[in-house]
């Protein structure tokens, strides 16, 4: 009886901690440090630098909600945790808003592509800023104004 209940105690602890492991596996810059690159972090944000070279894959990781902006334009296929697939041409430049997501990145292009994301720490706030936004996208001064800041703190 002792030995069957050790057993059990065990496998659960077990359990957990491979569901924890998976849970923070989750983060981009500890499962594709090659590809996210953490630039700051605080409370509030995690700012992460996004760079895939060309033909470059990813395996699967999340991101809280918030903002990328796309320094090197690229031809993308995401593909969420279901296995639904989506091309993208991102534009250099270009801002858009995500709620919290899970993918796997692959570049189909010739050139590398490179990016920041900005992701909101706070679920609640992240998740509230989604569901009250109503667009996806900055308006273009907004667009401008962020990609003019984040290419001089690049050169």
């Amino acid at each position: 009886m002792k030995k069957s209940s050790s057993v059990r105690m065990f496998s659960a602890a077990l359990l957990s901690m491979s569901f924890c492991a998976v849970t923070v596996a989750q983060d981009p810059t500890k499962v594709e440090p090659t590809h996210y690159k953490l630039a700051f972090e605080n409370e509030y944000v995690q700012v992460v630098n996004v760079h895939y070279g060309p033909h470059d894959k990813s395996s699967l990781h999340s991101h809280p909600g918030g903002v990328v902006v796309v320094l090197t334009g690229a031809h993308l296929l995401f593909t969420d945790e279901n296995g639904k697939t989506q091309e993208v041409f991102a534009k250099a430049g270009e801002s858009r808003w995500f709620p919290p997501f899970k993918h796997k990145v692959e570049n189909l292009g010739d050139t590398p592509y490179s990016a920041v994301y900005i992701g909101i720490k706070n679920k609640r706030l992240a998740q509230g800023i989604s569901v009250n936004a109503g667009q996806t996208e900055m308006d273009e001064r907004t667009k401008k104004l962020v990609a003019d800041a984040l290419l001089a703190v690049s050169q």
